[in-house]
C-alpha cells in the first residue's frame, strides 16, 4: 500500500501537468511530452559527458572537502570549550552571508574554472556539517566518556569509538543538510561564468529561447536531487544501523 501511494501521488501530478500544458497556449510552458523529448535527445546520453559529469565532478569535490573540513574543525572545537569560545563569533559572522553573495570573490579570486565553482560549493555546504559536528560533539554524554576513561579508551580510540560514534546521528544530518546546498550552488555558479555544465545548459537554453531544453534541465536537476538523496538515506542507514535499532528498542 505505501508503495501504490508513493507511485501514485507523482504518475498524478504528471498527468496534471500533461492535460495543463497540452490546454494551454503558453509559449514557455511547451507540451509535456515536448519536455520529455528534449530530455531523451539531451540527456539519454548525448549530452551526459560534456554537461553533466563536469557538474557532477564540481558537485562532489565540493561537497567531499566540505564534509572532510567541517567533521575536522568541528571535532578540534567541539572538544575545546577555549577554542570554542574564541570561533563562535567568526562562524556566526561568516555563516550568516548569503551563498550568492560569494559568487563574486570566488570569481575574482580564482577564475571562471573548476576551482572557482569547487571552492564556492565547498564554503558554502561546510557550515551545517560543522555545527552539527559541534553540537554532536559537545553533546555527547559524559558518562559515556568517563566509561572509556575508565576502560583506559584514550587519544584516537576514545575520539572514534566513543566521541564520534555518539555524535554520528548529528554528523550525517549536517551532511544531509549541506548536500541538496551543493545542487543549488552548483547550479548558480554554473549560470554566471561556466562554458559547460547542467547550469550553463539550461542559462543557454533560455538565451536562445529552446524552452523543451531548458525545461528538459530542471528535470534532469529535480532526478539528481530525488536520487542523490536516495543514495544518501540508504550510506546514512547502513552507516547508522546501530541508532536507528536503538530507536526502536526505545519504542
Amino acid at each position: 500500500m505505501h508503495v501504490a501511494a508513493e507511485i501514485v501521488t507523482p504518475v498524478l501530478v504528471v498527468l496534471i501537468i500533461l492535460w495543463a500544458t497540452n490546454t494551454g497556449s503558453s509559449f514557455f510552458l511547451p507540451p509535456l511530452q515536448d519536455v520529455f523529448v528534449a530530455f531523451a535527445q539531451n540527456w539519454l546520453f548525448a549530452l551526459v559527458p560534456a554537461e553533466l559529469l563536469p557538474s557532477l565532478f564540481r558537485l562532489f569535490s565540493g561537497y567531499l572537502i566540505a564534509v572532510v573540513v567541517g567533521i575536522g574543525a568541528g571535532i578540534l572545537i567541539g572538544r575545546s570549550p577555549r577554542i570554542r569560545r574564541q570561533a563562535d563569533p567568526v562562524i556566526e559572522f561568516v555563516r550568516a552571508i548569503p551563498p550568492p553573495a560569494l559568487l563574486p570573490f570566488t570569481l575574482i579570486a580564482f577564475g571562471t574554472g573548476d576551482a572557482a565553482k569547487i571552492i564556492l560549493i565547498a564554503l558554502v555546504c561546510v557550515w551545517p556539517i560543522l555545527l552539527n559536528t559541534v553540537d554532536g560533539i559537545t553533546g555527547v554524554d559524559s558518562t559515556l566518556r568517563e566509561t572509556g576513561a575508565s576502560y583506559r579508551i584514550g587519544g584516537w580510540d576514545a575520539l572514534v569509538h566513543v566521541d564520534l560514534r555518539a555524535a554520528s546521528p548529528q554528523i550525517f544530518a549536517g551532511m544531509r543538510a549541506a548536500l541538496p546546498l551543493a545542487l543549488i550552488i552548483m547550479v548558480i555558479s554554473e549560470m554566471v561564468g561556466a562554458t559547460n555544465g547542467v547550469g550553463f545548459f539550461i542559462v543557454q537554453a533560455q538565451r536562445t529561447f529552446a524552452i523543451p531544453d531548458m525545461w528538459s534541465g530542471i528535470i534532469l536537476l529535480g532526478i539528481l536531487g530525488y536520487l542523490l538523496n536516495l543514495v544518501f538515506t540508504v550510506i546514512e542507514r547502513r552507516m547508522l544501523a546501530w541508532h536507528h535499532g536503538a530507536r526502536a528498542d526505545v519504542h
